[in-house]
């Protein structure tokens, strides 16, 4: 049986899933991993730290969508290593924050942001593949945790109360923590996956990590992804693209590798540009060989890398 080659999932964030007709892929990435069931996008939203263009070196914010209730997801790809990643995580989530309101607007229109980073190195100290945080308010004698008064100055308790004497009395606000409020987290470690699929989540790990998709797959978002994201489906030019792209992603990791490893022996700070020089071949032959294992032919790969047909018969 013939293998179908499934397009990167960084690469379809930046190019398919700002089509509205692909929405449905999004939103159920957000629901297994969000557990935000019947999550509907709207639309994506334009920001200047919206990726357009690939030489960007892939790190700022992917997509930005809108959900039918107003609340805002920050999905950002994260490749190679980055300096001080988690303050730029901080810094894209409270620009989210800013970017609702215009000057006088009142505070209360500022809705829920849901930031999500998938990180495709080793980032930090853990077993899991998913690390959620948000903030709350806890006690420091009593360890309780701190709930939010109602916009109508009544306790939850008095509130609870009041619904039972007067049922027809409409409340606006339903948000009793301030983790209801506060931007949430998502971490996404996707060399932390194991390659063990149990889950529904596990099989987004799947894709996100090799790019594969169950034939029988239920999962949503993956049932869409399953049709949408065939590399086939592409025109040759997208196609073109997309092997540039997969160049770009090894090369970049490569020549970080390299200069490391050259800077830390030679002690010199051009070590880093050598290294470019010399990741970029090797990049392009990595390339070539998953091409290679996942079915095109020989003469396809030469055409799109470029290397000799009896060096890619080698890989």
């Amino acid at each position: 049986m013939n293998r179908i080659n499934y397009i990167r999932f960084d690469w379809a964030i930046k190019k398919l899933l700002r089509d509205k007709a692909n929405f449905g892929i999004l939103e159920g990435f957000i629901e297994v991993f969000l557990n935000k069931k019947g999550c509907k996008i709207i639309e994506i939203l334009e920001s200047e730290s919206n990726q357009k263009f690939d030489d960007d070196k892939f790190n700022r914010v992917d997509i930005k969508a809108k959900d039918a209730d107003g609340e805002i997801f920050i999905v950002e790809i994260q490749l190679t290593r980055y300096v001080n990643y988690m303050e730029r995580v901080l810094f894209g989530a409270a620009k989210a924050v800013t970017e609702q309101l215009k000057d006088g607007d009142d505070y209360g229109k500022i809705k829920k942001i849901y930031s999500i980073s998938i990180v495709y190195y080793d980032f930090g100290v853990g077993r899991d593949y998913l690390y959620v945080g948000e903030t709350k308010f806890v006690g420091v004698h009593c360890n309780d945790e701190l709930l939010i008064s109602e916009k109508e100055e009544l306790t939850l308790f008095e509130k609870e109360q009041d619904k039972t004497k007067n049922k027809n009395r409409k409340f606006k606000y339903n948000r009793h923590n301030a983790g209801d409020i506060m931007p949430t987290y998502y971490m996404i470690r996707v060399n932390a996956f194991d390659d063990n699929i149990k889950t529904a989540m596990d099989e987004w790990m799947e894709f996100l990590k090799n790019s594969e998709i169950k034939s029988d797959t239920t999962v949503p978002g993956l049932v869409e992804a399953k049709e949408v994201m065939k590399f086939d489906r592409m025109t040759k030019e997208e196609q073109d693209t997309y092997i540039r792209h997969l160049d770009a992603v090894a090369n970049e990791k490569e020549a970080i590798l390299t200069a490391e490893i050259r800077g830390k022996i030679e002690g010199r700070a051009e070590g880093r540009a050598e290294g470019r020089a010399e990741g970029k071949a090797e990049g392009i032959k990595e390339t070539a060989k998953r091409m290679k294992s996942k079915g095109f032919d020989i003469q396809t790969i030469a055409d799109l890398t470029q290397l000799p047909l009896d060096e890619i018969e080698r890989l």
